[in-house]
């Protein structure tokens, strides 16, 4: 169950480093509402981090947990043309998926 929850925190870490690049492009109402949901997931984030280093080690937990975070939000970045993609990021993004897997198989 640890494992499920370091992948959703990982997850959410995408959800706000997504919100904050977000949130300084918007104004007004659109602002806050970013900003809300900015604070929700990077606390929901933290907190699912914090909940698996229970039972999985810290250096392993924090790893994974920035791994995750790293390739979805390079992912959501490539998909909405905030960034390029190209086969070497890709290829490179793959490396730190095969990385997190073998930090899995090894813990």
């Amino acid at each position: 169950m640890s494992w499920i929850i370091l992948i959703a925190a990982g997850s959410l870490e995408a959800v706000w480093a997504a919100a904050l690049h977000r949130t300084s492009q918007a104004t007004g109402r659109r602002r806050l509402l970013r900003g809300a949901l900015f604070l929700v997931s990077v606390l929901a984030s933290t907190g699912g981090l914090a909940i698996a280093m229970q039972t999985i080690p810290t250096g392993t937990a924090y790893a994974v947990w920035v791994g995750v975070g790293v390739v979805l939000t390079s992912a959501y970045a490539m998909a909405t043309r905030v960034e390029p993609a190209s086969a070497a990021r890709i290829m490179l993004l793959g490396g730190i998926v095969a990385c997190v897997a073998g930090l899995k198989l090894v813990a």
